[in-house]
């Protein structure tokens, strides 16, 4: 297959590699992503598909000339796949691309998709940093979600993790559930906390539109909690995990003093990244590329040798201006105004106007120390807030 409708500058830069597996044993009732259930007869074919992509693109000018520090393999449940197979897949990718000397490489799993020989097998492939789909403890509220896993195959997973030899393990919980409390997140957490792992990222329910979630609460069957119950949740997030050791890096996620995740601190800085994979989206040096988001439709064009892009967008200098801007804010520590002059020779100052200069006024946003962050009051409000910067 020809990359050659990628016309992109070649530049002397670091970047990262995301690929998509997008493939569940069962689809959970609040997803909304590009993931598919009971497609396992496709898993080896697209796996194929992948490699081909790989090897494709390791020869164009844009990847010659980066070198990369991460691999993030994402889903769906990539520890669906056989243990071999998806080896394979991350051996044929360091060998492809030149890596740095220590990359960070993240797997996506879900607790009933692992064995400890596949944790060791991944271990073997250079796998060093393992994401686990916990979302809850609570038997009733891993039901309403849909999880096909019990706190019993949480905790299994996380020591047989361990035995393996992973030391950098994040936990994913959910909060804002339906039925929930913030005392019953509250002793989540703890539950969690106690585990050790090295991160977390917590996130709030959002029900979206067309899953069966989303049918369950317009229909009364499931009532989710009042606003002030989620308020209290977050309260206790941030006391509790900021007492256990834990730094808020970004809105939703939050580390031990050096397991900060390299990957996502490359995405909310809006740098560079190569996606592979069925409805991944790349962004390479500003140019946009989503991939067609079928598997089985990614599939076919690969082997047909023919480009597997839906969508491709050069975007502007003002317009990556805004997203880096936005996406920046995330981040706790916020975003340089030095790099932004240094990457768009623009001031966000300048550029947003009597915008930003009231989101100052109004303590949302603040300047300190020559960085743009959100304010602690503007946190839990921080979609509204960076609305008003698109």
């Amino acid at each position: 297959m020809s990359s050659s409708t990628l016309n992109i500058p070649a530049e002397h830069h670091q970047a990262a590699i995301y690929l998509h597996i997008p493939f569940c044993k069962t689809k959970c009732l609040y997803c909304s992503f590009n993931s598919h259930a009971g497609r396992d007869a496709e898993i080896a074919g697209y796996l194929q598909a992948l490699n081909s992509h790989i090897r494709s693109m390791a020869d164009h000018p844009w990847c010659r000339s980066h070198s990369f520090f991460s691999l993030y393999i994402g889903g769906g449940t990539p520890t669906i796949c056989d243990a071999s197979l998806l080896n394979q897949l991350i051996t044929n990718c360091l060998a492809a691309f030149s890596f740095c000397q220590e990359p960070e490489i993240t797997v996506e799993s879900n607790p009933n998709t692992l064995s400890s020989a596949k944790l060791q097998a991944l271990r073997v492939a250079g796998v060093n940093r393992l994401s686990i789909g916990v979302q809850s403890f609570s038997p009733a509220r891993l039901k309403c979600l849909g999880r096909s896993h019990t706190a019993e195959d949480a905790v299994l997973a996380l020591t047989m993790a361990r035995d393996a030899g992973f030391s950098n393990i994040n936990i994913d919980l959910m909060y804002g559930l339906p039925g929930q409390t913030a005392d019953e997140w509250q002793q989540t957490l703890e539950q969690a906390i106690s585990l050790a792992p090295e991160h977390f990222s917590l996130y709030e329910l959002m029900v979206e539109e067309k899953t069966p979630l989303a049918a369950l609460v317009a229909g009364g069957q499931y009532q989710l909690p009042p606003e002030d119950e989620v308020a209290d949740m977050e309260a206790v997030t941030i006391g509790l995990l900021a007492s256990r050791g834990y730094e808020r890096y970004e809105i939703s996620n939050y580390a031990l003093p050096g397991f900060t995740c390299r990957h996502n601190i490359n995405y909310w800085q809006n740098r560079s990244w190569l996606g592979f994979g069925a409805g991944a989206v790349g962004s390479l040096s500003g140019t946009k590329v989503t991939n067609v988001a079928d598997p089985l439709v990614y599939t076919q064009r690969i082997n047909s040798k023919e480009e597997p892009y839906s969508e491709m967008e050069c975007l502007s200098r003002q317009a990556l201006f805004r997203e880096t801007v936005i996406m920046g804010l995330r981040m706790l520590a916020g975003v340089s105004l030095q790099d932004l002059e240094d990457r768009f020779s623009l001031n966000p100052m300048d550029y947003y106007g009597a915008t930003l200069q009231t989101l100052l006024a109004q303590g949302l946003v603040l300047l300190d120390n020559g960085f743009l962050r959100l304010s602690s009051q503007a946190l839990p409000i921080a979609d509204r807030v960076l609305a008003e910067l698109v």
